[in-house]
């Protein structure tokens, strides 16, 4: 055990290390960033469909699945301990009606770890919450820059969940959330003359937020064999509103640029906040519904769909002023499943393999220029068995493509990969003596 416990941590040490900013994105100057997704590589894999839970993969995004009974086609064992990590590697296109240019990130995506007590379990781990990373040039008529506009950060999360399940197969669970971390925009204008030469100064605005407060998510789920072979699942979640607070500064710099390009602050201007009642602000989180129904084969497959809807027209964000933008409520439907050949095959690998596949349709409640910004993904994976115990390898595969160059914006295509590691082990088991 000791030994796995250092590759998790070498395997989050380097992640860490290799990560900068979450997204490459201009979509995430709005709200707070881009929302991450909140699940491991497995259920990614399947679309982001969360209704799925068995004994030996955590499941994020429903704490009622931490719950669970003891292993009967393992002589009754505990379920296991399970550490996992995952981190994700993304490319992204960016097209405009006049312009492309392409873009990649790699990113740091979950460290959790869950724990069997009986029929109630309880977990704890780190994940990305919102990641924000942009950087646009506008020019004018004669191609001269004009204002450039960047921005980064994010707000992470640490979350300490517990679920029990009950003798029918229901289970409910609860997560509580602290999230923290900070965001930086900034916009540099670039002046001119009358006749189009550059002015030697430029003025750029500084604007950070450091955010932090709790959050919390409630829920159920429910699986029953309905015949010898057949299993259904459904599973409900709730994340009621909240408030992040966040503490706010804002500064005008006129700045220079040096023969390499590097910005040079020549003079800083401190603007007080706290006269307008923007220097503590707090940001309101929306609220969040899923639903989801799945049926199948313990061991061997399952499909199944997850809707969800997130209240975003209630966002606020009193520093900033989003012109022609507006949030409306978000939902998303998520479709997948997995299928396993021969889960206890001795004879070939490859029937021993997870083979998953899904795809989601996402309106993320995002409105610019009176345009929707609508996200679509199709994604796959694989399951790929570690020695003869629980733990497993997983890699996953995402396409997908949100907004549209309608209305002067912009269209992002992607594809991302992902990997994780989830090392299971029973703590718990009963020693046997002859």
């Amino acid at each position: 055990m000791i030994k796995k416990l250092l590759i998790v941590f070498v395997c989050v040490f380097c992640l860490q290390t290799y990560a900068q900013d979450g997204v490459a994105s201009p979509y995430s100057y709005y709200g707070i960033g881009s929302l991450k997704f909140k699940g491991t590589v497995e259920n990614n894999s399947m679309g982001s469909m969360g209704v799925y839970n068995d004994s030996i993969h955590m499941n994020l995004q429903n704490p009622a699945t931490y719950g669970g009974q003891n292993l009967p086609i393992y002589n009754n064992e505990s379920r296991p301990v399970i550490f996992t990590v995952g981190g994700s590697s993304n490319k992204t296109c960016l097209d405009s009606n006049s312009s492309s240019a392409e873009t990649s990130t790699q990113t740091f995506d979950y460290l959790a770890v869950a724990f069997p007590l009986g029929k109630l379990g309880i977990g704890f781990g780190l994940l990305p919450y919102t990641s924000v990373g942009y950087k646009l040039d506008n020019f004018n008529s004669f191609g001269q820059i004009t204002h450039r506009y960047r921005g980064s950060g994010g707000v992470n999360k640490t979350y300490f969940s517990a679920g029990y399940q009950f003798e029918n197969g229901l289970s409910f669970g609860v997560t509580t959330d602290y999230n923290f971390g900070n965001i930086k925009n900034n916009t540099i204008v670039f002046p001119y003359n009358s006749d189009g030469t550059s002015l030697s100064y430029q003025t750029r605005e500084d604007n950070r937020s450091d955010l932090s407060g709790l959050s919390f998510n409630f829920g159920a789920h429910y699986k029953k064999m309905v015949s010898d072979k057949l299993e259904i699942q459904t599973s409900l979640t709730f994340a009621p509103e909240a408030n992040l607070k966040s503490i706010n500064t804002r500064s005008f710099n006129a700045i220079i640029f040096d023969n390499a390009g590097n910005e040079v602050e020549v003079n800083t201007v401190d603007v007080d906040l706290d006269t307008k009642g923007l220097n503590e602000t707090n940001l309101t989180l929306p609220s969040n519904f899923t639903i989801g129904a799945g049926i199948g084969e313990p061991r061997k497959w399952f499909a199944g769909v997850d809707f969800k809807t997130q209240n975003t027209s209630e966002f606020s964000n009193p520093l900033y002023n989003y012109e022609n933008t507006t949030f409306e409520n978000s939902n998303t439907i998520a479709i997948g499943g997995f299928y396993i050949p021969k889960y206890n095959s001795f004879s070939s690998y490859f029937k021993r393999m997870v083979y998953r596949a899904g795809m989601r349709f996402e309106n993320t409640g995002l409105k610019i220029n009176n345009e929707p910004i609508k996200e679509f993904g199709i994604s796959f994976g694989l399951g790929l068995p570690v020695g003869n115990t629980f733990s497993n390898a997983n890699l996953g595969f995402e396409l997908g493509n949100r907004g549209t160059t309608d209305s002067n914006l912009i269209k992002e295509n992607f594809f991302k990969v992902q990997l994780s590691l989830s090392l299971n082990d029973r703590w718990f088991q009963k020693k046997r003596y002859n």
